[in-house]
């Protein structure tokens, strides 16, 4: 049950699941409230109550769109009034995706399957830290997408979690032009969401630049143009994925992602299966896949001035550049989306307490995401 789809890596695994698992003979639903009838009440300051009252407007003035992520065609896309367990179809699983929903699945009954809980980022940078905690210890049962966040579930003392790890497109995601030779070209994705870090990224560049005259940078997202994007660097909005594969990731030699916080970090992730070398902060979810000198340059969040000297020590050492690129890009390698839709098939299967992963084939049963 996630939120109205926007373009983010959440919403994005969630439709892969959705896909992966259809293909596969089971039956799914994606919910989609436009607005939350369980809701746990947040702190908010007189701003940011404003600004959330006009997203849900705007969420109800809307006609909803997904044309960022191709869906199958089996896959039943349900845009519903609220989260009243009536609007949710009945099941065999049903899944929270983000902690605003976990309380709407805890009210549902029974008969609308097991409860359970995706979790894919630690999100106080989006709620309440003692709100946000209390989804972690409710009574679901829970897969987590990356090391990082197992480690903060153990930590909180958050029973029946499981581990699958986010995975990469392999199809679409890779090499088209080879890693040596490409030119000094740093690509980012901009968001304006505080905890994405883009002004850091943006000064980081901007200090790499005057050391390096001859360095391109060229960003890509959903936000329009802004005025503290400089005039130098090229920013295409809303792009079509194959334009980011082709263009974008295999068009440059370094990906940078500057965000304080990832629950699994996929543009870098993307962006190494593509032959781009990592120069990231040391965010969480992107040590499942980048290790400080050996598959990538890490560095503290909130510090612009240490992600400006890796810029450098890559763009004046190819040797290393490409190095780190080709460590990376094995590495990913081994993040396929079969392996992890086989984890998530033998997590359905024991939450359901079947021993034959195939149960869902032969119920006919729903998979309410």
């Amino acid at each position: 049950m996630p939120g109205y789809p926007v373009l983010s890596g959440g919403y994005r695994v969630v439709y892969e699941y959705a896909n992966r698992l259809v293909s596969r003979g089971h039956q799914v639903a994606v919910v989609s409230p436009r607005r939350l009838s369980h809701f746990s009440p947040e702190h908010l300051t007189p701003y940011r109550w404003l600004g959330k009252q006009a997203r849900a407007v705007r969420r109800l003035l809307s006609t909803p769109s997904i044309d960022w992520h191709s869906i199958d065609r089996r896959v039943e896309l349900l845009y519903v009034p609220n989260s009243d367990s009536e609007r949710i179809p009945d099941g065999d699983i049903l899944f929270a995706t983000g902690w605003q929903t976990v309380a709407s699945v805890l009210a549902c009954p029974a008969r609308k399957g097991e409860k359970c809980y995706l979790i894919q980022h630690y999100e106080t940078c989006m709620g309440p830290k003692e709100l946000v905690d209390a989804t972690w210890r409710s009574p679901l049962h829970k897969v987590v997408v990356s090391k990082w966040l197992l480690e903060i579930g153990n930590g909180l003392g958050s029973e029946d979690l499981a581990y699958i790890p986010n995975a990469i497109d392999h199809q679409r995601y890779q090499l088209i032009r080879p890693i040596e030779g490409r030119k000094p070209r740093v690509a980012m994705m901009f968001s304006e969401v505080p905890f994405k870090g883009s002004a850091d990224g943006i000064e980081a560049i901007a200090i790499a630049r005057e050391r390096h005259p001859g360095l391109e940078a060229v960003f890509f997202g959903t936000s329009p143009p802004k005025r503290n994007i400089p005039p130098w660097i090229d920013y295409h909005r809303n792009p079509p994925q194959d334009f980011i594969v082709r263009e974008i990731y295999n068009g440059s030699s370094i990906f940078l992602c500057p965000s304080i916080s990832e629950g699994f970090a996929l543009p870098p992730a993307e962006a190494a299966a593509c032959g781009c070398a990592v120069v990231a902060t040391d965010n969480g979810g992107i040590r499942d896949f980048v290790e400080d000198g050996v598959t990538g340059l890490l560095s503290a969040p909130r510090e612009p001035k240490k992600l400006a000297e890796n810029l450098s020590l890559l763009l004046e050492d190819d040797d290393l550049r490409m190095r780190l690129a080709t460590a990376c890009n094995r590495l990913v390698s081994n993040l396929s989306w079969k392996h992890s839709t086989d984890l998530m098939e033998g997590f359905l299967a024991r939450v359901t307490h079947s021993i034959d992963s195939e149960f869902r084939k032969a119920s006919g049963g729903t998979v309410p995401a």
